[in-house]
């Protein structure tokens, strides 16, 4: 076995990441993450711009308080000497490994020349990566980016090599150009063919959904971590079905209705506190539809919940449709001779699908 992955002075639990996700990887999420079986969680991206520190929104983004280690916070511009700043900033304010985001396919982001649009400018990508390891030397650096620009141009090998000079300590990969987005799938030759020259490690991103899917790309690649984004939306327990998978090749039981209740309740509890009653009803809106996905009724919950705008009103739906998805599993199980089993043989959530 593979010794654990290490980043700097911090050694991670395990080999399961959680990928930055603008609007999603906040506090919240990430320590529910970090709960439910993840190694590391980086934080949705925070603005280089100085201007914007004194924003609410710039200083959610940098309130760690009571959050796990190691605390990853992903910084995002294209001026090395804003990027430095940035980078102090947020360590002053409790980060203990700097992301660099140079892997965002985002038009707003990349009209900017930020995120993937970087990987354009290799020289630039040096002189930020230069300007920001030098400015926090106590804490390590890592680097976010895609295959390349576009499928012509795959200068993945080139980058780490940039990074590697500039004293960078882990590099990120999503399986895709700028030009992709997210469209296709993700391919993995270029992170195989990264991770072969790489003397730093190399982290697998894309397209990774299942418990299968993570194992095969860590044994195709070769790479020392995988890093999950979309596929924890929702499922934040992806990470101990997975961590389960790769110690054992068996899979943990689907959730129970019960449960995915409770974490859902967990969930947005913390984004009502951390963000505030009409801030946090909001944002947790995306996150009950992304629970709910595949349940009966989902739909017309999901309808009925996006028109309350209180706190009392989202729990009182939420509560009542969970307590009828949890009576048409009691149904179900009282159906199939089922109503004496233990809690660990009742029929999981996707036994309700509609």
């Amino acid at each position: 076995m593979r010794p654990l992955m290490r980043i700097g002075r911090h050694t991670l639990k395990n080999r399961l990441i959680v990928a930055p996700m603008a609007g999603v990887t906040d506090r919240p999420f990430r320590q529910l993450c970090k709960k439910l079986g993840a190694g590391m969680a980086v934080s949705e991206m925070v603005t280089s711009n100085s201007l914007l520190y004194g924003s609410a929104k710039t200083a959610r983004r940098a309130n760690h308080e009571g959050e796990v280690d190691p605390i990853s916070v992903q910084i995002a511009g294209a001026d090395p000497a804003m990027m430095a700043e940035a980078a102090r900033h947020n360590v002053d304010r409790g980060a203990q490994i700097i992301d660099i985001n140079m892997g965002c396919p985002a038009k707003k982001v990349c009209n900017v020349m930020a995120g993937s649009a970087l990987l354009q400018d290799e020289a630039l990508v040096g002189r930020i990566l230069d300007a920001v390891v030098k400015a926090v030397p106590e804490v390590p650096v890592t680097l976010k980016i895609r295959t390349g620009w576009d499928r012509e141009h795959r200068n993945a090998l080139n980058i780490l090599r940039i990074a590697e000079n500039a004293g960078v300590q882990a590099l990120a990969m999503h399986g895709r150009t700028r030009a992709c987005g997210y469209s296709g799938e993700a391919e993995y030759d270029t992170i195989k063919a990264v991770k072969a020259e790489a003397k730093i490690p190399v982290i697998a991103n894309g397209d990774i959904t299942t418990p299968e899917k993570a194992r095969y790309v860590l044994d195709y690649t070769g790479a020392d971590a995988v890093m999950i984004g979309r596929a924890a939306q929702g499922r934040p327990w992806i990470f101990r079905e997975i961590e389960h998978f790769l110690q054992t090749g068996a899979h943990l039981p689907q959730p129970e209705v019960a449960e995915i209740h409770a974490v859902l309740l967990e969930h947005i509890h913390d984004l009502y506190a951390f963000y505030g009653d009409v801030t946090g009803v909001r944002v947790a809106r995306k996150h009950i539809s992304w629970y709910t996905r595949g349940l009966v009724g989902s739909s017309a919950f999901r309808h009925t919940m996006n028109q309350l705008d209180s706190v009392a009103e989202q729990l009182a739906v939420v509560n009542d449709y969970f307590a009828q998805a949890a009576r048409a599993d009691s149904r179900l199980r009282y159906e199939t001779g089922q109503e004496n089993h233990t809690a660990q043989d009742l029929p999981p959530a996707s036994r309700l699908a509609a």
